[in-house]
């Protein structure tokens, strides 16, 4: 028998190509023959048979899907109506340059030597044209320098010798002056968390990044700095917790993580919890309910979720929480089941875009709104919803009620996760406060992910703690538009002057 890889004539491969596609073509039309003839047998109408046939279809598509395809919820935008062409612009020359509005600007005079300042024509000195120059703008990098400081503090007595007094030093992340790393500066600590928690370096790779710029160091010393700064940054965060709790939605998420202390790895997982300014992460042992409990101890007010189970025994066990759900992870399920059942996805997938569009014409509100605007925006958006949402989503309801798809296939699958999850999935018509999906907790936990991909996860416990840490105060000041570095600056200098003051993200100015 001839293998095709054995094959390398052009015309013989489109051949054998398209005697394949023939044959699984036959198959299929033998396998719709006998799913026909089961249901006759069986008393099943027509419309059964379809059904079972299209979902033989699907999972022979999920196999194949599953070895050659990539995953994407990215869908082909429906066609444009046809425009007359309009004219060819001109050729554009280049990008030009990119305006660099933070840079510090450095001018550089330069000047002709004495040597160089005679005229080729006549010989005469050349004079200055005064205020004449040309000038070019250059971008060039000045590296980072680790310096090491000499403190000394100059000591005072008194001629009674009844005094001695001594000068004040810079404050120091850790009390004890021969504690472990506690000749480093609070600055130097920073530089360690916003390399590893922002930019994912692992500490490894700081080490060897830091030898090269002239620094020796180990990843031990490194560790112990970012330990000694979480413990001065210690209510910090638990403010910032206190801070989200405080809201009257939040969005609620979770993703695994690693704890790969000895004897073996462990799955660990973070949880978090988002409103429009801030972000707070918890790393615990479990996903289980009583971790849900734990992470939303005490609130009372509305909590946007997946469909997992935690949250709902929690909404179901007190009055103090509200569940929503998210229409996200709806659409998500569709777009999953899409490929398979292209007619009845594409109907309910464009009326949810319906949704979406509607939502679109209310901006996001702003972490630094005013009482005012808000207002303004939550009445708008309230009364949208009322006049177009409502009627949207009577139409999905409508829509889902029709279908008919066997509960294992991928559209009973979505089927029944929009039916099942429907009371929390209509609520945002009721309350305004509600964003139509959890989009924006996701988005929070891109940050831990990246992360865990660069530097797999917490040596100990006590790393899951200060990561979390880290990761609530960056990932909070990038929400509002703080620069990270600049606010963990911030924060520890106040936290070190005074123990009980806390500087929050949003307080500062962007």
């Amino acid at each position: 028998m001839l293998r095709i890889d054995e094959i390398s004539d052009a015309d013989t491969l489109r051949q054998v190509a398209v005697l394949l596609e023939r044959e699984n073509t036959r198959l299929h039309d033998r396998l719709q023959q006998l799913t026909t003839e089961l249901a006759h047998l069986r008393g099943e109408d027509a419309a059964a048979a379809q059904i079972h046939l299209e979902f033989l279809r699907e999972l022979l598509a999920q196999r194949e899907r599953a070895l050659f395809g990539d995953s994407s919820e990215k869908r082909p935008r429906p066609a444009a109506p046809a425009e007359p062409a309009p004219a060819a612009p001109a050729p554009r020359r280049g990008h030009g340059p990119t305006t660099q509005p933070t840079l510090p600007r450095i001018e550089t005079m330069h000047t002709l030597p004495e040597g160089e300042r005679a005229c080729p024509q006549c010989g005469g000195t050349l004079t200055e044209l005064t205020g004449q120059t040309e000038d070019a703008e250059e971008i060039t990098v000045v590296e980072r320098r680790f310096v090491l400081v000499q403190h000394r503090r100059q000591k005072y007595r008194c001629r009674c010798n009844g005094c001695v007094a001594t000068a004040p030093g810079p404050p120091r992340l850790a009390a004890n002056p021969d504690a472990r790393g506690a000749r480093y500066a609070p600055e130097f600590a920073i530089e360690v968390a916003v390399g590893k928690y922002l930019d994912h370096l692992p500490l490894e790779r700081q080490v060897r990044i830091m030898r090269r710029e002239g620094l020796v160091i180990d990843s031990q010393t490194l560790w112990d700095q970012l330990a000694t700064l979480a413990d001065v940054l210690r209510p910090t965060y638990t403010a910032l917790g206190r801070y989200v709790l405080r809201a009257p939605v939040v969005g609620a998420d979770e993703t695994w993580w690693r704890l790969m202390e000895k004897p073996a790895a462990k799955r660990w997982w973070v949880w978090t919890l988002t409103r429009e300014d801030a972000v707070v992460y918890r790393i615990l042992e479990t996903r289980s309910q009583q971790a849900a409990r734990e992470i939303l101890a005490g609130y009372s007010g509305i909590v946007l979720a997946d469909g997992y189970g935690a949250y709902a025994a929690l909404a179901r066990a007190g009055p103090g929480v509200t569940l929503a759900h998210c229409w996200a992870h709806v659409r998500r399920k569709f777009i999953e089941a899409e490929p398979h059942y292209p007619a009845p996805c594409r109907a309910g997938l464009a009326l949810i875009g319906q949704l979406y569009a509607v939502e679109r014409e209310v901006p996001s509100l702003p972490a630094a709104a005013g009482a005012t605007t808000a207002d303004e925006m939550l009445a708008l958006r309230g009364r949208l919803r009322h006049e177009r949402s409502r009627a949207i989503v009577h139409e999905i309801q409508t829509w889902a009620l029709a279908q008919q798809a066997l509960p294992e296939s991928s559209l009973g699958k979505a089927l029944h996760y929009l039916r099942g999850l429907w009371t929390g999935l209509t609520r945002f018509l009721d309350d305004p406060r509600i964003p139509l999906d959890n989009n924006r907790t996701e988005r929070g936990l891109r940050g831990v992910v990246l992360g865990r991909k660069n530097h797999y996860g917490s040596r100990s416990r006590r790393g899951t703690e200060v990561a979390a840490l880290f990761y609530s105060l960056i990932e909070s000041a990038k929400l509002c538009g703080v620069d990270p570095k600049r606010y963990l600056l911030t924060a520890t200098r106040a936290a070190l002057d005074d123990r009980t003051v806390v500087t929050l993200p949003h307080t500062l100015p962007t």
